[in-house]
């Protein structure tokens, strides 16, 4: 079976292409050319689909799942059907305990959302750090790929990349996750990394299904005083490589970068930078431009975010208010989600100029249609609860500007 890649490169318009492409009110033929030289992907999950990357609007992506310290499915549930109904474009599943095969088929039963996974998470859960092996890895890997998840996340940090963290030169060290967990791997085996000595295996299972290879952000910083870095720019110039082997191989990549927490006056520069490199749509988890806003993570997200957008990055994965303390509820899921959606629209205001819902929404304000202007906004409910019921503001009641200059 072909790929949508494989489709592309012989200028074949699939189904999907013509869909996004109606959906983004771009240009099929062109969309195609993008698909097959690896500038946009398109996310899959039966007729779910998501297209990310050049010319496309700014995406954004919800994590949610169980933690290790924290098992509660119907919460998960609850968050998914939060990320559906407020707009979310992707889900990753981040899951690590409990039943996390049950779980993840009870999040994708209340969903139609593309669905993204790490499968380092689950392999290590189920087998052990110490236990686990590169095999253990990649039955993971497969297993999930045969579940039907549209996109998956793997770290590729080099044994030279860690050499280089040893030196602690940063305020904090390696702040990923899955790329902590691959690293102690390598270390506790004194081995390669697995997904880059086993690569080759990655692609056949991704290119099988067809699913988005994203290759993750191992070496970003952790607070604003940890500048870039001869780690992060090596994990760039690797991850661009493996991409461009991924997108010869017929499988469709993302790369993972600008994340974690970036002084603002720097993302723009940080996100050129990456752009000139490399033609890949670049997945931006925040970034976060300050380290002092824990509780309002998300609002201080969603100025990194809006930052980040304008700038070039195609997809952002939202931060909510918990982020450093604690699991997510399902309202923190809602606020994070509902803050990274305003981001990505500004992002997309300066990038495409797409500015036709404000405009809307300002001669409404004009016309003081107040209910026109809850309709238009993205949590209607929200907008209807602090307009305190009133049929109109009361904000300046009888002193309105709009309608004293009417009157003269």
């Amino acid at each position: 079976m072909k790929t949508l890649i494989e489709h592309a490169r012989t200028g074949i318009i699939t189904p999907q292409v013509r869909l996004v492409a109606e959906k983004e009110g771009v240009n099929s033929a062109t969309l195609c050319r993008q698909i097959a030289d690896g500038s946009t992907v398109i996310m899959q999950r039966g007729d779910r689909l998501v297209g990310i990357g050049r010319g496309l609007s700014t995406k954004i992506n919800v994590n949610l799942g169980t933690s290790t310290g924290k098992i509660n499915v119907g919460d998960e549930i609850k968050k998914a059907r939060i990320a559906e109904e407020f707009g979310a474009d992707t889900i990753s599943d981040l899951s690590m305990g409990g039943d996390i095969d049950a779980i993840r088929g009870e999040i994708c039963s209340v969903t139609t959302l593309p669905i993204t996974t790490v499968p380092v998470y689950q392999a290590v859960v189920e087998n052990g750090l110490k236990e686990m092996t590169s095999g253990d890895i990649l039955t993971t890997l497969r297993k999930q790929a045969e579940a039907g998840i549209s996109s998956v996340v793997v770290h590729c940090v080099s044994r030279e990349m860690l050499d280089g963290f040893r030196k602690k030169n940063r305020v904090l060290g390696m702040v990923s996750k899955g790329g902590s967990i691959t690293s102690a791997f390598m270390l506790i085996h004194q081995c390669e990394n697995p997904f880059v000595e086993h690569f080759d295996e990655v692609l056949s299972i991704c290119r099988k299904h067809d699913i988005v290879l994203s290759l993750g952000n191992t070496a970003r910083s952790g607070c604003i005083h940890d500048r870039r870095d001869k780690m992060q720019v090596a994990e760039i110039r690797q991850n661009i490589v493996l991409a461009h082997r991924a997108l010869a191989r017929g499988v469709q990549v993302i790369i993972e970068g600008c994340g974690g927490h970036i002084r603002s006056d720097r993302i723009l520069s940080y996100i050129k930078y990456q752009k000139r490199l490399s033609p890949f749509p670049l997945f931006v988890a925040g970034p976060l431009p300050t380290d002092i806003a824990i509780g309002y993570d998300h609002i201080a997200g969603a100025c990194g975010g809006s930052a980040a957008s304008a700038a070039g990055a195609d997809y952002l994965c939202y931060i909510t208010p918990a982020e450093h303390l604690g699991l997510p509820t399902p309202a923190a899921v809602k606020e994070g989600l509902i803050a990274f959606r305003i981001a990505a629209h500004i992002g997309d205001t300066v990038k495409y100029g797409r500015d036709a819902v404000d405009k809307t929404v300002s001669e409404l304000r004009a016309a003081l249609d107040r209910e026109g202007q809850i309709r238009c906004s993205m949590d209607p409910g929200r907008a209807r609860e602090l307009s305190d019921g009133e049929a109109e503001c009361t904000m300046c009641g009888e002193f309105c500007a709009i309608k004293i200059m009417r009157e003269f």
